[in-house]
């Protein structure tokens, strides 16, 4: 039932994502879907943990055997993609807190950390600055992706040209820090 939300958030957006247009999709009553989960917030923070451990899955598959700048553009190239494949879902993790350390939001946010933690280990920053790099890193590669997955970027230059510009930016940034 929760993939079925998460592509159903993904055609109709997370905004329009409700109770009873999910029942409708799986062809039950709406009170059926409450024996599942505890409501919509439930709902959307089990889209959220599920998209975070695909998101996770992607990246992780992506920068498998990389390093330096390799790794680095494979991971944001795994993560844009997944983001504009799935707008809803991911739209589902942005401010998604983890309620416990064994909340599956929690889990998989951590995978996610720690595949682009490795990814970092490819440049030479210092401990006390890696949070900096990973929230710049994730800055960049979120507002990218969901500029593009909104259609933010009407004019003529290429989109791929441009994301190609952003990793080698990032990635001078990284080795100059």
């Amino acid at each position: 039932m929760v993939a079925a939300g998460a592509d159903l958030a993904d055609e109709v957006g997370l905004a329009h994502l409700t109770m009873g247009l999910l029942a409708e999709r799986l062809g039950v009553r709406t009170p059926s879907l409450y024996k599942h989960v505890g409501g919509q917030e439930d709902l959307v923070r089990r889209i959220a943990a599920l998209a975070t451990a695909q998101a996770a899955d992607a990246v992780g598959a992506a920068v498998q055997g990389l390093a330096g700048r390799d790794a680095l553009a494979a991971a944001l190239r795994a993560f844009r993609a997944f983001v504009i494949a799935h707008p809803g879902r991911y739209a589902a993790t942005t401010g998604m807190e983890p309620i416990g350390p064994d909340d599956p939001m929690a889990l998989a946010g951590r995978r996610l950390f720690d595949v682009f933690r490795a990814v970092l280990r490819g440049y030479e920053i210092e401990e006390r600055d890696v949070n900096h790099a990973l929230r710049m890193v994730r800055s960049l590669c979120h507002g990218f992706a969901t500029l593009e997955a909104a259609g933010g970027f009407k004019w003529s230059t290429d989109i791929d040209e441009s994301f190609a510009w952003l990793i080698a930016f990032t990635d001078r940034g990284l080795r100059a820090g």
